[in-house]
């Protein structure tokens, strides 16, 4: 993900793994801190599945963690 704050208006949401290549189904949009204070609550198999993306770019919840 390139360079952001903590206060960055982000979008968390969870991409499911449906037939048709699942839906996109928004579970917060508000500062980065807040969204990755979400995400942490989620269950693993949740966090799975948990995007975030900003202004210009998207990237998976569990990438970020494992930095």
């Amino acid at each position: 993900m390139r360079s952001t704050y903590e206060s960055a208006t982000v979008r968390l949401y969870h991409l499911d793994g449906g037939a048709e290549g699942g839906a996109a189904n928004t579970l917060f949009y508000g500062p980065l801190s807040e969204a990755m204070t979400i995400a942490a609550q989620q269950s693993e198999d949740v966090q799975d599945g948990l995007f975030i993306a900003t202004d210009n770019d998207v990237v998976a919840y569990v990438d970020l963690i494992e930095e």
